[in-house]
C-alpha cells in the first residue's frame, strides 16, 4: 500500500470516529433531557395536585403550558422504526431546532437495512450538517429544511431541502462546492462514495433559493417498516 493510500485511509478513519462521537454526544444530550424530564415527574404531578386543589385553575393553566412547551422540546419527533435512523435524526434535528431552524420531517424506514449504521451515521450527518450551515445563512424566517425518507419498491428514497441564500449554487469539475472554504466537503466525497460503493443513485440540485440531495440505495431483502 503506497504512502497517499495510508495517508487516506488514517484521514477516513479520523473523520469516521470523530463523526460517530460527534453524534453520539448529540445523542446522549437529547437523552439527558428526557431522563430529567422524568426525574421530575413527580414534582410536576404533585405542583398541579396543589393548583387543582387551590382551584387556582389560571395558575395551574399556566403550568401545563409550560409543561407542554418543556416536553415538546425534548420529545422525539421522528419515529421511522430504525433505531439507529432515529437517534441519529432526532438529534440532528434537536440541533436544528436549537439553532432556530425548523424542520419537516417524514420518514419510514425498515428495522433492517442493507448498509451500515456508519454508512448510515455519514449520509444522515453529513446532509443535515450541510443543510444547517446553509440555513444559518439566512434570516430565521425563511429557515426550512424538509426531509423525506421511505421506500420505493426495492429501494431506500432519501431526500435533504434546504432554503438557501442568494441563486443557484455553481458547479466545479462536475460538483457542487462546499461552502465551508478549501479542504472541507470530506464529507460530501464520502456520500458520493458510500453511495457508489452500494450501487445506489445520487442527484444534487440548485434551484433559484433552494438545494435538493436525493439518494436511492438498494435494499432488496431489508425487512419492512416496523408499525408507526
Amino acid at each position: 500500500m503506497s504512502l497517499l493510500s495510508r495517508l487516506l485511509d488514517r484521514r477516513i478513519a479520523a473523520y469516521q470516529r470523530e463523526l460517530i462521537e460527534i453524534h453520539y454526544a448529540e445523542v446522549e444530550n437529547m437523552y439527558r433531557q428526557m431522563r430529567g424530564w422524568r426525574h421530575d415527574y413527580r414534582s410536576h404531578i404533585q405542583t398541579i395536585k396543589v393548583h387543582a386543589i387551590q382551584k387556582d385553575w389560571d395558575a395551574l393553566i399556566a403550568y401545563l403550558n409550560e409543561l407542554e412547551t418543556d416536553l415538546t422540546a425534548v420529545d422525539t419527533v421522528v419515529k421511522t422504526g430504525n433505531l439507529m435512523a432515529d437517534a441519529i435524526l432526532n438529534s440532528k434535528i434537536s440541533l436544528a431546532r436549537a439553532k432556530n431552524i425548523p424542520v419537516e420531517a417524514d420518514a419510514s424506514i425498515p428495522v433492517t437495512l442493507r448498509l451500515s449504521e456508519l454508512d448510515l451515521c455519514v449520509i444522515f450527518g453529513n446532509l443535515f450538517d450541510n443543510a444547517i450551515e446553509a440555513s444559518l445563512a439566512l434570516p430565521e424566517e425563511k429557515r426550512l429544511i424538509r426531509v423525506y425518507i421511505d421506500m420505493k419498491g426495492n429501494q431506500l428514497y432519501i431526500s435533504f431541502t434546504n432554503f438557501t441564500a442568494g441563486g443557484k449554487l455553481t458547479r466545479r469539475d462536475g460538483r457542487f462546492r462546499s461552502t465551508k472554504g478549501e479542504g472541507h466537503g470530506f464529507g460530501l466525497v464520502r456520500i458520493d462514495t458510500i453511495v457508489e460503493r452500494l450501487g445506489g443513485y445520487l442527484s444534487r440540485n440548485s434551484e433559484e433559493g433552494a438545494f435538493t440531495t436525493e439518494i436511492l440505495l438498494p435494499q432488496a431483502g431489508a425487512d419492512s417498516p416496523a408499525p408507526q
